[in-house]
């Protein structure tokens, strides 16, 4: 019972590839594989002429001596065979192109699509590998608008049309010849379908291979200053053999496929020769008609023999169209009918009400969560790690959705709002800032691609960025590396205060905003932020209780509850857990 559970599911996912293939690849592209089929027609009828030729030549005009015919004749095959090139140049190029484009429609579909899922997605899912599917899944594709498919048809097409003109020659000679095609399409075809997985599994093995190598890449550092080269190496080392093993299986297969067809062809031929030599011995068949027949029989079997390659092909296409449709078919953030809500502006009116939360089914993280932010005023969260702030931080930015509870923005249902109305207020600085490769210009200026540079220059002034960049020779314009390496700590979190400052939002996180400052540039970040954050929302996590005196309201969070909530001088007052941090840190 199982097994027949697992062929219908292989089963409902070849029915769905065929149909997604059709209806969203093929069908939009009609005209041009309309064109492709008409061109491979033209080419594929052009090809007949010379198989005819033959006859003509060896029985009509070298046998008789009809040399008068000679010229028309080769005329003829010379302009069939010019215009068989031509029309597979301008196939090739027309089709080629055309599954170019599709490749780059493709992996822009998915990234976009990968862009819009949830957070969930990509704790559940390495960069490295999403990139993979991204690019190499769709690479496969093109084969089902480039030449791949089509040549597939036209070689059935070629083959058929020769099947009709070869029965009609030598009835007995052409069933000899059919007994070992049909067996080896039979056999090529159950072949492929078990070929499929394996390509499946390859994109897997290749994503995951994929992903640890970005991983050891973007950690180098690490891995150097651990010594753990060797580890790594090993790591990946295992990743390509298993690569190599896929691989391997899919090589043995194909070439099976190939070394059946020669030899089925093989025989075929052999018989053939018998057979013919037989027949012409008899008087039943011309050296012409021989030949004539030999030559229809090379168009009727070329196909046959081209189906290993482009069999393997299109069973590759098949596997990565269903590797994206598993994305594809995954529903975006937006795409939850409940959000329908659009914020046309936001006074930054914070509430959760009775909220609790857990990343796996039956591990709470955080337990009724209750608070109230008032717009404009600071609301820092403190407590050990693993205390559940990063988390409310997250539910505020829309991240997760509470597994039950609120959260309110302004009165409304975070879980209704439609999360681009209400990103477009929202700033973050995380505690991991990132920075893309590039410029420091270009990374504040992600924030607001259209903002003036006054805008820019007050938000590099006030983020004290100015501080050190003039003291590099490009100044704005220095390219800072992949993930901003070639600055220091202290420097890649003030670009991203910077960032998130030009994106003027009503709703600002702060996770851990100066813990890579040192003294100085912390001092100057804070007499910035008391300035800079009036009018705004803002949530504050952070470990050095310090740089939270001046917070409206701080709630200290243990064990995903809220154990203690008031003012900097009501905790201390009341000596309870927050005194106890702060006393603590304070002698440290």
């Amino acid at each position: 019972m199982r097994d027949r559970t697992e062929g219908d599911k292989k089963k409902v996912v070849s029915r769905a590839s065929l149909k997604s293939a059709f209806v969203s690849i093929i069908w939009p592209r009609r005209k041009t594989v309309g064109i492709g089929l008409l061109l491979i027609f033209v080419s594929r009828a052009c090809g007949l002429v010379l198989p005819y030729s033959i006859k003509i030549l060896v029985d009509d005009i070298i046998a008789s001596g009809a040399m008068q015919k000679l010229l028309p004749l080769v005329s003829i095959v010379g302009l069939a065979v010019l215009i068989q090139a031509t029309t597979s140049f301008v196939l090739v190029r027309l089709l080629s192109v055309e599954a170019q484009f599709l490749i780059s429609e493709l992996r822009a579909r998915v990234q976009k699509h990968i862009l819009h899922l949830p957070l969930s997605y990509f704790d559940n899912n390495k960069s490295g590998g999403l990139v993979s599917r991204i690019m190499t899944d769709a690479e496969g594709v093109r084969n089902l608008i480039g030449t791949g498919l089509v040549q597939l048809i036209g070689g059935i097409l070629t083959a058929i049309a020769s099947g009709v003109i070869l029965l009609n020659m030598q009835p007995l000679l052409t069933g000899v010849a059919l007994v070992p095609a049909l067996l080896f399409g039979f056999i090529s075809t159950r072949a492929f379908g078990i070929i499929r997985p394996v390509f499946r599994e390859r994109s897997k093995i290749n994503a995951a291979v994929t992903g640890r190598l970005t991983e050891s890449l973007a950690g180098i550092r690490v891995i150097k200053g651990f010594n753990a080269e060797r580890r790594e190496e090993s790591v990946f080392e295992d990743g390509v053999k298993q690569l190599f093993e896929n691989v391997k299986r899919s090589l043995t297969a194909t070439s099976f496929v190939t070394s059946l067809a020669t030899g089925l062809m093989g025989i075929s031929t052999v018989m053939m020769m018998w057979l013919g030599a037989r027949l012409i011995t008899a008087g039943e068949m011309t050296t012409g008609d021989f030949f004539s027949f030999m030559f229809f029989l090379a168009l009727l079997v070329a196909p046959i023999m081209q189906l290993a390659s482009v069999g393997s092909q299109i069973t590759e296409a098949f596997a990565g169209l269903d590797r994206m449709n598993e994305i594809l078919t995954l529903p975006m953030e937006d795409e939850d009918p409940a959000r329908t809500v659009e914020l046309d502006a936001v006074r930054g009116l914070v509430r959760f009400e009775n909220v609790s939360f857990e990343y796996d089914p039956g591990k709470p993280v955080l337990y009724g969560i209750d608070f109230e932010v008032s717009p404009g005023t600071v609301v820092a969260l403190v407590g050990s790690s693993g205390s559940g702030k990063s988390t409310i931080a997250g539910l505020a930015a829309s991240f997760m959705k509470p597994k039950s509870g609120r959260v309110l923005v302004d009165d409304t249902d975070l879980s209704t709002v439609r999360l681009s109305s209400y990103r477009s207020k929202l700033g973050l600085v995380l505690q991991d800032e990132f920075l893309f490769e590039g410029t420091i210009r270009e990374n504040i200026l992600f924030a607001r691609p259209d903002a003036t540079e006054p805008e820019l220059l007050d938000a590099v002034a006030s983020a004290y960025v100015k501080e050190f960049t003039d003291r590099f020779e490009q100044g704005l314009e220095t390219v800072i590396g992949e993930r901003g390496v070639k600055l220091s700590g202290g420097q890649r979190q003030r670009v991203s205060i910077a960032r998130a400052l030009l994106a003027n939002p009503r709703v600002l996180i702060l996770d851990e905003a100066t813990s890579n400052l040192d003294t100085e540039s912390e001092t100057m970040i804070q007499a910035s932020l008391a300035t800079l954050l009036k009018g705004r929302t803002t949530f504050v996590i952070a470990h050095r209780l310090s740089t939270i005196r001046a917070a409206d309201q701080i709630l200290v969070i243990e064990d995903g509850r809220i154990v203690e909530r008031g003012t900097h001088d009501e905790l201390l007052a009341a000596e309870g857990r927050y005194h106890r941090l702060y006393t603590y840190q304070a002698r440290i």
